[in-house]
C-alpha cells in the first residue's frame, strides 16, 4: 500500500535532491548534455563570491525580520480579535485575505505602490517636493521593503495560529489570576505567553522557513537588484541557472540554502520544543 507514494517520493523529492548534489560537481550550463565533473571547485568558488555574503544577509533579514514582525503584529491581531469586539470577523477576514492572494501578484501590487514612474506613493510625494524618490533602488531601503510586503501578506497565518491558541487556554486561569489581583501584563507574561509555546513555535518555524526561501516578491518588486543588493539565494540561484546558464554553481548554492534553512529551522525547533517542556 505504500509503494506508490514511495515511489511518487523517490520521483519527484529523492531524484531531484541528488541529481542536485551531482550536479553541483560539474561544470554543467544547465542545457547542454555534455557536462565535465570539476570537484569542488563551485564550492571554492562559492566561499570567494563576493556576492554571496551580501545575499546571506539578505536572506537572513527576510528571513528573521519577517518572522519577528509576522509574530508580534500577528499576536496582537488575535489578542484583539479574541475579545468581545464588533466587527471582529470582518477584521479577521480582512487581515487574512492577503494570505490567499499569489506572492508574486501581491509583489506587483507593492510594486505599482513604490515604483519610480507613477507609484501611488511618489504620486504623493510629488505634491510636497519637486523630484520622486526611487526607493527600490535604494540599496538601504530595498531590502527591508521587501521584509514589510512579505510580512503584510503572511502576518494573518501567525494570526489565525496565535487565534487558535488563545482560544484553547481556559478562561479560569484568567480568572483566577483577576482574583489574586494580577494586571493585565501579568496575566499575558504568566499565563497567556507560557501556555501559547506550542503556537509561537509553529508560528517561528513556518515564517523562518518561508522567509529563507523568499522569492516571489523579490522578483516583483526589484528583480533581486540593483545587481545583487535586494537579492535572495533563492532569487541568485534563479538568475545562475537561467540568465547567466551557470547551472552547476546555482546547484552548488542551491545545497547551501537547504543546508541554511535545515540547520536554522531545526535549530529553532529544538530550542523551542525544549521550552515548551520546561514551561
Amino acid at each position: 500500500m505504500y509503494l506508490p507514494a514511495f515511489l511518487l517520493f523517490v520521483l519527484f523529492i529523492y531524484y531531484p535532491f541528488f541529481k542536485g548534489i551531482l550536479i553541483s560537481f560539474t561544470n554543467w550550463d544547465g542545457y547542454s548534455q555534455l557536462y565535465g565533473y570539476i570537484g569542488f571547485e563551485n564550492y571554492k568558488r562559492m566561499i570567494s563570491d563576493h556576492r554571496v555574503g551580501t545575499v546571506i544577509i539578505n536572506t537572513l533579514i527576510y528571513g528573521i525580520g519577517s518572522t519577528i514582525l509576522q509574530n508580534i503584529i500577528g499576536l496582537a491581531y488575535a489578542i484583539l480579535l479574541n475579545s468581545y469586539l464588533r466587527g471582529k470577523n470582518i477584521i479577521r477576514t480582512i487581515v487574512y485575505l492577503p494570505v490567499i492572494v499569489s506572492p508574486l501578484v501581491m509583489g506587483y501590487i507593492w510594486y505599482f505602490f513604490f515604483q519610480y514612474n507613477g507609484g501611488a506613493l511618489n504620486d504623493i510625494i510629488l505634491l510636497f517636493r519637486d523630484k520622486p524618490i526611487n526607493l527600490l533602488a535604494d540599496t538601504e531601503l530595498n531590502v527591508w521593503i521587501i521584509t514589510l510586503v512579505n510580512t503584510y501578506q503572511f502576518l494573518g497565518t501567525a494570526m489565525i495560529i496565535f487565534l487558535a491558541g488563545l482560544q484553547s487556554i481556559s478562561k479560569e486561569y484568567y480568572e483566577a489570576a483577576e482574583m489574586d489581583g494580577a494586571s493585565g501584563f501579568s496575566r499575558f507574561r504568566h499565563i497567556t505567553l507560557p501556555l501559547l509555546a506550542p503556537a509561537i513555535t509553529i508560528n517561528i518555524v513556518i515564517n523562518l522557513i518561508g522567509g529563507l526561501k523568499l522569492f516571489d516578491v523579490i522578483t516583483a518588486l526589484t528583480n533581486g537588484g540593483p545587481g545583487y543588493a535586494s537579492a535572495s539565494l533563492s532569487t541568485m540561484i534563479y538568475q545562475l541557472y537561467f540568465a547567466h546558464q551557470d547551472a552547476g554553481y546555482a546547484a552548488a548554492l542551491g545545497n547551501f540554502m537547504f543546508m541554511l534553512i535545515s540547520i536554522i529551522g531545526l535549530t529553532s525547533l529544538y530550542f523551542l520544543r525544549k521550552k515548551e517542556i520546561s514551561l
